[in-house]
């Protein structure tokens, strides 16, 4: 009896139509390729090569080219009636006669009606230029004292990837040891670190940062010191719970009856089991740090003018957000875009590295 032959499936880079395209979908999803790149070229690469590639200087700005707008963006034009003086309410449809004139003059104004001998008259109408447009020398336009958007940003990126790593280093540092002092030793060291861990993050973290850069001299060194002091009761208390289900084991046992001290169980047997923990738990918190840094910054706590961070740049183009509205947007979107990637990274690497959820 013949049988036939079962065809063998085929890899999903030649299967052809929607299998194709739901098996593309199913191995992008095996790796974080959007999160990553949008880390990589809006945070990673402007940090360390902020010099090269940033098209002007941070620091200095043209005059001439105040508050331009984005490349792309036109100049806007008001149609406005040329009138002796306007009155205590200027209304946004006039222009006196000596303005008028200014502009004929700059080539910023143009007659609709009237000036046919050449003059500026009472009661003509004209195109005027009230601001200018963008132009490809100032891809993101400029802020108002001149300075490229753009650059700024790339040095901004600087600033939040050495704030997040040393605030992480510093507070996630703290934060192991005492939850592995608390987790190991129990007992009454368990209370007081758990206790001062609780009375901790019953303070708001806003309030508590502008408390304690109050204290001291608002600074890069003083923000980041003020972040790892907010940052290390997270870390103490994950740490501990891991540490007390680590505690119990087996191989923790052996090594204590084989004489190991407890500094060499904490760090040479438990502390090797936190690391997957710890990665994960630094990665999320790479986002809440450059919020907080930003957060500081908006209000004038933070890094002080005129180093472009991110939250700087943000504060200095609320007041024009109507007017100007590019020297906040985009700052906000490289803080938004950037966070929301580094919480996306995080999930991935905890359903990576964890092993419970690894085969879920």
């Amino acid at each position: 009896m013949a049988t036939s032959a079962v065809p063998k499936a085929r890899p999903w880079h030649v299967v052809p139509g929607a299998a194709q395209l739901s098996g593309a979908y199913a191995w992008a999803r095996r790796y974080p390729l959007l999160p990553g790149t949008v880390l990589m070229f809006l945070l990673i690469i402007p940090a360390i090569f902020a010099n090269q590639i940033a098209p002007h200087d941070h620091r200095i700005g043209d005059l001439k080219a105040v508050k331009l707008p984005p490349a792309w963006v036109g100049p806007k034009i008001v149609e406005r009636t040329v009138v002796e003086r306007q009155g205590r309410v200027a209304r946004q449809n006039e222009i006196t006669l000596s303005a008028a004139k200014r502009r004929i003059e700059r080539g910023q104004a143009t007659f609709i009606s009237g000036g046919a001998d050449g003059q500026v008259d009472l009661g003509d109408k004209l195109d005027v230029v009230v601001r200018g447009g963008g132009t490809w020398k100032y891809v993101l336009g400029t802020d108002k004292q001149g300075r490229d958007v753009l650059s700024r940003i790339i040095h901004g990126s600087r600033i939040s990837l050495t704030v997040s790593t040393l605030a992480i280093v510093l507070g996630g540092g703290l934060g192991t040891v005492l939850g592995l002092l608390a987790a190991y030793r129990g007992g009454f060291v368990d209370t007081i670190i758990m206790r001062i861990v609780d009375i901790k993050l019953a303070f708001p973290s806003i309030l508590l940062a502008l408390v304690l850069v109050a204290a001291w001299k608002p600074g890069f060194m003083t923000v980041v010191i003020v972040i790892a002091v907010l940052l290390w009761a997270r870390y103490a208390r994950v740490v501990r719970g891991e540490a007390l289900s680590i505690k119990h084991k087996d191989f923790i046992d052996r090594a204590r009856v084989a004489g190991a001290s407890d500094l060499r169980i904490m760090f040479r047997h438990i502390f090797p089991n936190l690391i997957n923990t710890l990665i994960v738990l630094a990665t999320l918190e790479v986002g809440h740090v450059i919020i907080l840094e930003s957060t500081l910054s908006f209000l004038g706590a933070g890094i002080p003018r005129p180093t472009p961070a991110w939250g700087v740049m943000v504060a200095d183009g609320r007041e024009l957000i109507t007017s100007a509205w590019w020297i906040f947007l985009f700052p906000t979107l490289a803080i938004v875009m950037t966070v929301l990637s580094m919480n996306l990274l995080g999930d991935w690497m905890r359903d990576k590295l964890d092993p419970k959820l690894r085969n879920v």
